[in-house]
């Protein structure tokens, strides 16, 4: 599935939100409780914006951004100050920023987004069916003009300056299913709605019953994520792609880099990240003053401009 390229390409200086709302009805992974979210048009520079509908007014409004992830644990949580959370937020936040959607209110009844099919192409298909919104607002850029790099061990990762936007990471598990996978995709909607929006979140066998006992996966299933045995994927249908858990991995990882607030140009280079370290790196490149610039989006060279080819309503 691809967007629609715009037929105003000055409109792509613009900040977008949804034409219209959608809404869909799924299960959280980890907490298993149904959960129905409606994803709302948001006024310019408002960014994502989660509303809670189960918790009182005054307290149920949750901000999506970098400095708001208080657990990353299997999934990106974010928190306000009063201690009010929304978890598993990362494949609709990445379909939300690749499709050029800058601001939204998410509303659901929950404390976690629900998983769907485990991937962002359920709402990258919804985002597409409502269309977009072009706003009066200039939409500004984060340029990254000196590298930043964090590490945790053997994990790194990196933002390097560069014209376009690139995406690189490499996964090594000890599953022979999965074992060492390496991929490099330059980023834009195109590429994002038909390599990497399909890909499942994934989980082993063996790990299930004490990831549940902690609380986590109790939501899981054959129906919305890769299971993974010693000898193979128990999924009767197979995997989407050959490589669908590192093609997961890029799609978590935008999900996390999303919450910077604004499109990044730049490469993301990383060698077994999690969510972990990706909002580590966004809190070291956002509290730094010399590694990027943040600038209107007219001002980045129109090699960029292009190939993000986001849609417009």
């Amino acid at each position: 599935m691809m967007m629609k390229p715009l037929q105003d390409r000055n409109t792509q200086y613009a900040q977008q939100t949804l034409k219209k709302p959608f809404t869909c009805i799924g299960r959280g992974l980890h907490t298993g409780l149904k959960v129905i979210m409606t994803v709302m048009p948001a006024e310019a520079n408002s960014g994502y914006r989660f509303v809670r509908r189960d918790v009182s007014a005054g307290r149920n409004e949750v901000i999506a951004a970098w400095h708001t992830v208080t657990e990353t644990n299997l999934c990106t949580t974010v928190s306000n100050n009063m201690g009010v959370r929304v978890s598993t937020i990362e494949h609709l936040i990445a379909a939300l920023y690749a499709n050029g959607v800058d601001n939204a209110r998410i509303v659901l009844d929950g404390p976690e987004v629900p998983i769907m099919d485990g991937s962002a192409k359920p709402f990258s298909e919804l985002i597409e069916s409502v269309g977009l919104e072009t706003l009066e607002e200039e939409r500004k850029a984060i340029v990254i003009t000196d590298t930043i790099t964090v590490r945790d061990g053997k994990k790194e990762a990196s933002l390097i300056p560069s014209p376009t936007s690139w995406i690189t990471m490499e996964i090594d598990f000890e599953s022979s299913v999965i074992g060492r996978q390496s991929l490099s995709l330059e980023m834009g909607t195109e590429n994002f709605n038909r390599e990497l929006a399909d890909s499942r979140t994934f989980g082993f066998v063996d790990q299930m019953n004490t990831l549940q006992a902690l609380g986590y996966a109790r939501g899981g299933s054959l129906q919305n994520a890769v299971l993974v045995a010693k000898n193979g994927v128990i999924n009767k249908d197979g995997l989407r792609h050959e490589n669908e858990f590192i093609r997961h991995k890029m799609l978590d990882a935008i999900g996390d880099l999303a919450l910077s607030g604004a499109p990044i140009i730049g490469s993301f280079s990383a060698k077994y990240s999690g969510h972990k370290l990706n909002n580590e790196l966004l809190r070291k490149l956002l509290q730094s003053q010399n590694a990027y610039q943040y600038v209107p989006l007219r001002e980045v060279s129109d090699n960029w401009v292009e190939m993000m080819n986001v849609s417009a309503g």
